[in-house]
């Protein structure tokens, strides 16, 4: 089963997508209807588009362009997969540039820029964070322009029992990212020599190992952070930090501010984050022409809009 809701309505559209489809459902063809960035927060699932495969795990991003069809598949999870999408008007793509190839229908491997911005849009969308859906969203998503100007997304040619391997040590990477892990760890997992696996990972999922846990650290934290006013220094220590600078530093390039104005932000929001946003804003507010989200179909499974 799949659902779809709708969060908010404004100059930016938030569609929580959760499905629960896994390895038996036949995958079907469907059409992205709307310019989007839907970030995947739990699970994990193939995306076909464009000739091009895709294995997308917490942390990844999906892009879609209008008419650009689409399959997902669900060969490796058996939970299903939960995504945040932020789904812009032709106006907006405008505003920041234009389409220009970089809202092309993809898939983009976990980047720490946009993990611990997707990790607060997540607070935001649930409840626990009282900054604004739509200011955290249009951040997102100009934060995406920003990261992947220039970026070619690599698509992944990996055999089918590579790409389940990959994605089975990508969510035991993540479960298990507070502790200490190596390359022997995690290889040993899936039953690989540390060789194999570094390679066979990188050309799946487009983050080498080692990449991918310190991104994991780096989302968890994100989490904390936007839900809880802990010290920053507990927060570093549970999510795997032994060096409190080096976490500093590495949230800082992440999110272009300290973890301690990160939490502010998530708590508060921010006023300086607004006033840079807020003439995209007022440009989209009166644009009722907003292209929605495309409806899942209704076979093989079920569809609901609240």
């Amino acid at each position: 089963m799949i659902s779809a809701t709708e969060l908010q309505a404004g100059p930016i559209r938030v569609m929580d997508f959760r499905c629960s489809a896994g390895p038996a459902e036949k995958p079907f063809v469907e059409q992205h209807q709307a310019y989007s960035v839907s970030y995947v927060r739990k699970g994990s699932f193939g995306y076909r588009v464009r000739g091009k495969s895709y294995e997308l795990v917490a942390g990844s991003v999906l892009v879609g362009h209008p008419g650009d069809e689409f399959v997902c598949t669900h060969d490796h999870h058996v939970c299903g997969d939960e995504c945040l999408s932020f789904q812009v008007s032709p106006r907006f793509v405008e505003l920041v540039g234009g389409d220009r190839g970089r809202w092309r229908a993809t898939g983009l491997p976990p980047l720490p820029e946009l993990m611990v911005l997707g990790e607060l849009a997540q607070a935001v969308a649930s409840g626990r964070s009282d900054a604004a859906l739509d200011e955290v969203g249009l951040w997102f998503t100009s934060r995406f322009l920003d990261v992947t100007t220039g970026r070619e997304p690599a698509s992944s040619k990996a055999s089918e029992r590579d790409r389940r391997r990959a994605v089975e040590a990508a969510m035991w990477i993540s479960a298990h990212s507070q502790e200490a892990i190596d390359l022997d760890r995690v290889a040993g997992e899936v039953a690989l020599s540390p060789f194999h696996f570094l390679r066979m990972f990188s050309r799946v999922l487009g983050v080498t190992p080692h990449q991918y846990l310190v991104r994991s650290r780096l989302r968890h934290a994100a989490q904390l952070l936007a839900e809880s006013d802990r010290e920053v220094t507990d927060v570093a220590l549970e999510v795997g930090y032994a060096d409190l600078s080096n976490f500093v530093r590495s949230f800082h390039r992440a999110a272009g501010m300290s973890p301690g104005a990160f939490r502010q932000t998530a708590l508060k929001g921010s006023k300086k984050l607004r006033k840079i946003l807020q003439d995209r804003v007022n440009d989209l507010i009166d644009d009722d022409r907003l292209i929605h989200p495309s409806s899942r179909k209704p076979s093989p499974c079920t569809t609901t809009s609240d």
